[in-house]
């Protein structure tokens, strides 16, 4: 995962990080590359409206890794 990711914990979820993003509290957006193409698209969307870096390489299983959850994550954001 990128070194970003140390400076805080990332915060999951579809509906908090789109708020996040669009109030430009993050730094870095992941979406995952196995997420529904629906969401991939809103994010990927609202990351360049905003000029917001946007990491899609990892899987949903990653993303629940890398927030500390035991299920699978979407969307999740570094502020």
């Amino acid at each position: 995962m990128a070194s970003e990711n140390t400076a805080s914990a990332p915060i999951a979820g579809l509906n908090r990080s789109k708020k996040m993003i669009k109030r430009g509290d993050v730094k870095l957006a992941y979406v995952a590359s196995d997420a529904e193409e629906k969401i991939i698209r809103e994010i990927k969307e609202l990351c360049f409206e905003t000029g917001v870096k946007l990491d899609d390489a990892h899987t949903k299983s990653q993303l629940g890794a890398l927030c500390g959850i035991e299920v699978d994550c979407a969307v999740c954001v570094v502020a």
